[in-house]
């Protein structure tokens, strides 16, 4: 079953402390919830199973250590019989090891993919919902780049965080089993150095835990800036990345344009800002190696000099030494987590504050739009088929001003040309669309409209050609005809014989035809309320004729809101609504009313209708 994020499990939006809250308090209030979802069953199983291998990986290196005591003991006694039986204890060992080693993988990555499912859908459904996505964009803050925060930064935190606690929990188990084995190997409590006498039980794992100690004192120094190196070139590697996408996505206009020296230059920079981070990353990785390489050295030869006299003197056998030096390497090792950690966990805390950046952005805008005051634009829903803008201020979030004290209203069936300052026009169709709360003032929607927004390039996804057309819809909504019919009505007839090839349709029509796209758009989804954003300004004036017309012939009925700028679009709109930049913002300064001008189109009324109606091969009688 796919991992779902019910939004009822989320941290509430309103929570102001959670970007005040420490580090791990904040990672897990977002990704904890894992344990509490419809997964919950599967993640808590899968987690228990991960303890209990664990356990059954700590047993290997204390069964070893016995193993190792008992081998060196019959080596030093020259007993072959006890060799050859401790040869064969070795492979069932070795068996057991692999089955416990390779299922603990499996379970492992099971739970991290489960994990990562589930925090990408978490993730994913707050920020593709209700133009957040879009919306956040005008924040600030540390939220760039939201695709590799979700696709790169998610992984990493999941995948790093059970590596860490998984390491971290197989350390601590044992750290205590072999505390007790080499607390039993001290030997005598009296140590004597120097001809003094001292007492002290268990001296080996006092000089275990002082050797660790100052091991990991050192290496926390010398490792400190490896964690602003890391989380500093992760960032640069976000921000190249981020640069190449938008190139390969613009490489139209800058083709045209013969911009690729500029962008050569701009990508030199931000790669020489990487080549940087990288440099940073390397010399803090060579001061921390050259002490860890040294250190691991010591490591190997140190303890079987501590416990070398007491075998000189014939106090211990061969087999006990190496059991000694065995249980102390494996407790120091368990002590030199921090160490043996240090770059991973780097990773992981830059990877998570990159997911909590945009997490918190996300949550800040959520708690901002859904309690509006005297800041926000409130949407309501009017009693009856009309659009209001009452007293409406619409500002930039840093509450500079665009448009104040608009008011008007539109009534159904209404055709209303909206001009004069482009950005001013563009924000009230936003704030239309409820993608820009930033303001003040009332927006009451007609109740029960159906609204299709048709913005100055419409999105095509990556598909086929079908789907492509009838998005947002699924394409088994609307009959193969109909989409046809759709196609050839907008003058892209040629297309009809493509409808089920998969291409990246961005690049491959032109401008215009993508418009006349999503007017066949328009004709497949037939809503009554309609806002048009310069939606034929790649078009010439002859389709642009064309197109308006189509509407006007398709949708006799309907509400036509066009923000344009070209004295053409006049002729098909009975209202003409002017903003102009004043000193204290955008104003409204004309209201014009007129008749329409008779249509000349060649397009008769129903075209759409007609053109379904050829397809399927029925006798049409065109309207005059």
């Amino acid at each position: 079953m796919e991992p779902r994020a019910p939004a009822s499990q989320h941290p509430p939006a309103s929570e102001p402390d959670s970007i005040k809250s420490g580090f791990l308090t904040r990672f897990f209030r977002l990704a904890g919830p894992y344990w509490r979802s419809d997964d919950r069953w599967q993640a808590i199983g899968l987690s228990v199973a991960l303890l209990v291998l664990t356990v059954g990986q700590v047993s290997s290196p204390i069964i070893l250590n016995f193993w190792s005591q008992n081998l060196f003991d019959a080596l030093e006694q020259r007993m072959m019989g006890k060799f050859v039986l401790l040869v064969g204890v070795l492979g069932l060992i070795i068996l057991g090891n692999m089955a416990i080693t390779t299922t603990h993988m499996a379970v492992k990555r099971r739970l991290q993919i489960g994990w990562r499912s589930w925090l990408t859908h978490s993730v994913l459904n707050q920020w593709m919902v209700n133009g957040r996505h879009y919306q956040v964009t005008h924040m600030a803050g540390d939220h760039d780049n939201p695709d590799g925060r979700i696709a790169e930064d998610i992984r990493i935190s999941t995948e790093a965080a059970l590596d860490l606690a998984h390491s971290l929990f197989y350390c601590l188990l044992l750290l205590i089993s072999f505390t007790k084995i080499l607390w039993s190997l001290s030997g005598s409590p009296e140590v004597e150095i120097g001809g003094f006498a001292f007492y002290l039980p268990g001296h080996l794992v006092w000089v275990a835990l002082i050797y660790a100690a100052i091991g990991s004192s050192v290496a926390f120094w010398l490792g400190r800036p490896l964690v602003r190196a890391v989380n500093n070139r992760q960032t640069c590697e976000a921000n190249f990345r981020f640069g190449l996408v938008r190139a390969r996505e613009n490489s139209e206009a800058i083709a045209l344009i013969r911009g690729e020296e500029d962008e050569r230059r701009r990508f030199s920079n931000l790669f020489g800002l990487l080549n940087g981070s990288w440099q940073a990353q390397t010399s803090a990785l060579i001061r921390i190696t050259m002490f860890t390489s040294s250190w691991s050295v010591l490591s190997t030869a140190f303890p079987i000099l501590i416990a070398a006299p007491r075998y000189i003197t014939g106090s211990i056998s061969l087999g006990v030494l190496m059991q000694t030096a065995q249980a102390f390497q494996q407790m120091e090792g368990a002590l030199s987590w921090p160490i043996d950690n240090l770059g991973r966990a780097a990773e992981w805390k830059a990877s998570a504050e990159r997911v909590l950046g945009l997490y918190d952005a996300l949550q800040e805008l959520a708690g901002d739009v859904a309690q509006p005051d005297g800041h926000r634009v409130t949407i309501s829903k009017a009693d009856e088929s009309v659009l209001y803008f009452r007293d409406l201020a619409v500002h930039d979030p840093d509450d500079r001003i665009i448009i104040s004290d608009f008011s008007a209203e539109i009534r159904a069936g209404e055709r209303v040309l909206i001009s004069g300052d482009p950005g001013a026009a563009v924000k009230l169709f936003k704030v239309v669309a409820e993608l820009w709360p930033w303001g003040g003032g009332e927006v009451a929607m007609p109740a029960g409209a159906s609204i299709f927004f048709m913005p100055q390039r419409p999105y095509l996804p990556i598909g086929s050609l079908r789907g492509t057309v009838s998005y947002p819809a699924s394409p088994d909504q609307f009959e193969p005809r109909e989409v046809e019919a759709a196609l050839v009505s907008v003058g892209l007839e040629e297309l009809v014989a493509r409808l089920d090839e998969s291409a990246s349709w961005e690049k491959t029509l032109t401008a215009g035809d993508q418009q006349r796209l999503g007017f066949a758009r328009l004709l497949l989804h037939r809503p009554n309320w309609i806002f048009i954003q310069e939606a034929t300004d790649a078009m010439d004036p002859e389709g642009e004729e064309d197109m308006m017309r189509l509407i006007h012939a398709e949708f006799p009925e309907a509400t036509v809101l066009t923000v344009g700028y070209h004295v053409a679009l006049e002729s098909y709109h009975q209202r003409k609504l002017v903003l102009v930049r004043a000193p204290d913002g955008l104003v409204l300064i004309a209201d014009r009313r007129k008749a329409p001008r008779p249509s000349k189109s060649k397009i008769g009324p129903g075209r759409f209708y007609s053109q379904l109606l050829k397809l399927l091969g029925k006798e049409v009688t065109e309207s005059p």
